[in-house]
């Protein structure tokens, strides 16, 4: 295989073992989208940005002197044998533009001795009596409360909570977010906003028609966002300033200003930044400035709206350690895809070429950064979507971890078959993953599930990243998992164990007349009755509890067991490759309120099989072993 200057390789070898080439005409295509014509060498020029290790050598090549990142000036008589770790600046003497220094370490936090389990959880899913229709950071900090000092779990594994366009129809998946950024008002426990007893009548009026949402399992994003945001308008009006406020604004600088300039933007014009007025598609225009002045104090309710999350997802994360999720990629139309329009490939999507349960393969309508544009902007981007996704998180989760090497790009309106793989400068990509995770105290986990090219996992162990291992796709039995892992039964995309066992999940699928390779999931269920020991028609309680048994067997570092299937709910998260109005994906609430949920028999049995099967294990080594 071979790799143009552009990235691109001249094929890859798919799920069933046959090598496609990637065609004239794709080749051609992605390169217009990624703003070249088709026979343009790639731009060179004097590069913005490197990524070194402890102990490589400063790239210095003429006079310069380095600016630490704080504010240390260190001459250019006198440079160190070693920088300290983090973001500086190598400032050239004769003027030149300054080059990021980026100084990372060799791998990823991991603390000493860990071992632990937890809950994989859908938090929009998990409703209590309390919820507007939707499960709230007041649930999850619940949840996560009474499962580490009931239960002794040690982490909740949760879907993304990043932010989607504040306006109808709001997109439910949390895999195709408006911004990686800042995170989605949904999730705001109402009730715990500064200022909600003083609206209290408004309130309660309020959140008594929300409630009347829990009564279907069917979650009602726009209902639910209708009610929220009449409620947090009320509480804002009353709102007399807060001096942490302020300095929430103020840390977060422009990044938050021009977030919440979108969601104005979005409420006039509508979803969509290209199909707005043109003086305002550009976030730096004077267009923009303008408006942002006329709607001060709606940009600033915007702003305001986010410090709640930040307050109230830190209140979770004291009860108990999250591991955030980090989608690959984010919605072309969303508040990333304009701040950072001119990095973002215009005319290809990321997805997944054809595999052996998505036979036709899968496009995600995702934006990718066009590689070079990318380093060119220092990895700015990338660098504040990890630092952003970390906060108040002892986990990041990189959902299709194989992105930090290649993604899958399909020019607009191609077949997914007609896709190529493009490369990233994956060095530089996980050193900086590295640093951040140093910095936020967090591990990481690589969803590395697919397509994955043999070296690929080798390179995320080394950088200690846990490889995520799925029974569904695993052939060997879990006591055989690597020790840097997280060992789960299945994921959002495939089936529960109920579904499964039950035959549920293929009945959906032919009903809906889903293209699905039945066989492959035939041969899931033969294998789930051969790991289990169990005959075909046991009971499926007994199925989910056995299953779990045998799974916390392995020696990885982590074991996450599904809300989903302590409940045995048949339906899975997400059907892939359907919408909204064939199949409630990312919109199925769990079968029981959070109150009973903690009384459920199944549950305590799931969480007794995974927590037995964390006694006794030998840690994980130390970096330094």
């Amino acid at each position: 295989m071979r790799t143009d200057a552009w990235g691109m390789d001249d094929g890859y070898e798919d799920a069933f073992g046959h090598w496609r080439p990637t065609s004239a005409e794709t080749r051609a295509r992605v390169r217009r989208a990624m703003g070249a014509d088709p026979e343009e060498p790639i731009p060179g020029g004097r590069p913005r940005v490197h990524v070194i290790r402890p102990g490589q050598p400063l790239p210095i090549e003429k006079p310069a002197e380095i600016v630490l990142e704080d504010g240390t000036v260190l001459p250019e008589t006198s440079p160190p044998p070693e920088l300290p770790l983090g973001y500086h600046q190598l400032r050239p003497l004769d003027g030149t533009a300054p080059v990021r220094l980026i100084v990372a370490p060799d791998h990823c936090h991991l603390p000493e001795g860990l071992r632990a389990w937890g809950w994989a959880v859908q938090a929009y899913a998990v409703r209590s009596a309390e919820s507007w229709g939707f499960g709230d950071l007041g649930d999850l900090w619940r949840l996560g409360r009474w499962s580490a000092t009931t239960l002794g779990a040690g982490f909740l594994l949760v879907n993304p909570l990043h932010a989607a366009t504040p306006v109808p129809p709001l997109q439910p998946s949390p895999y195709c977010p408006s911004s990686r950024l800042y995170r989605n008002p949904l999730y705001i426990r109402i009730e715990q906003v500064p200022g909600a007893t003083a609206a209290r009548v408004d309130v309660e009026a309020l959140a008594a028609a929300a409630r009347v949402l829990n009564r279907s399992r069917r979650i009602h994003h726009d209902r639910v966002w209708e009610l929220k945001l009449r409620a947090l308008e009320a509480i804002w009006k009353a709102f007399g300033g807060d001096p942490a406020f302020d300095g929430y604004c103020r840390k977060e600088g422009e990044a938050l200003e021009r977030f919440a300039a979108f969601s104005v933007l979005a409420e006039r014009h509508g979803p969509g930044w290209r199909r707005w007025p043109e003086d305002v598609r550009d976030p730096i225009s004077a267009g923009v400035a303008r408006f942002a002045a006329e709607h001060a104090d709606r940009i600033r309710f915007h702003q305001w709206l986010q410090w709640l999350l930040d307050r109230q997802l830190a209140r979770v994360a004291a009860e108990i350690r999250l591991v955030q999720d980090l989608p690959v990629g984010i919605d072309p139309d969303g508040a990333d895809a304009w701040a950072w329009q001119d990095l973002l490939a215009s005319g290809a999507t990321v997805g997944a070429p054809p595999d052996r349960y998505n036979t036709a393969g899968q496009d995600w309508g995702l934006a990718p950064f066009v590689p070079s544009r990318l380093r060119a902007a220092a990895y700015d981007p990338f660098i504040r979507t990890i630092r952003a996704t970390l906060e108040h998180a002892g986990g990041l989760r990189i959902d299709h971890a194989m992105g930090l090497f290649r993604l899958f790009w399909i020019p607009a309106g191609g077949a997914p078959a007609e896709g190529t793989f493009v490369r990233y400068p994956a060095d530089d990509l996980l050193a900086i993953v590295a640093l951040e995770s140093h910095r936020a105290g967090a591990i990481v986990v690589a969803e590395d599930l697919g397509t994955v090219e043999p070296e690929v996992r080798d390179r995320l162990a080394a950088h200690r990243m846990l490889s995520w291992r799925v029974l569904w796709f695993e052939t060997e039995a879990p006591a055989s998992y690597p020790r840097l892992s997280l060992a789960s039964v299945t994921t959002h995309d495939l089936p529960t164990i109920a579904g499964l066992w039950t035959g549920s999940d293929l009945q959906v699928q032919r009903d809906l007349g889903l293209e699905r390779n039945a066989e492959a999931l035939a041969v899931l269920q033969s294998r789930l009755g051969a790991v289990t020991g169990l005959a075909e028609g046991t009971d499926v309680r007994e199925v989910i509890v056995r299953t779990h048994e045998r799974v916390a067997e392995a020696p990885s570092v982590l074991v996450a067991a599904a809300l989903d299937d302590a409940l045995a709910v048949e339906e899975r998260p997400n059907l892939p490759a359907t919408t909204g109005a064939e199949w409630p994906s990312w919109s199925l609430a769990l079968p029981v309120p959070l109150e009973a949920l903690e009384r459920e028999p199944l549950v305590r049995k799931v969480a007794a099989a995974v927590g037995r099967g964390r006694a006794g294990r030998r840690p994980v080594a130390s970096p330094e072993e």
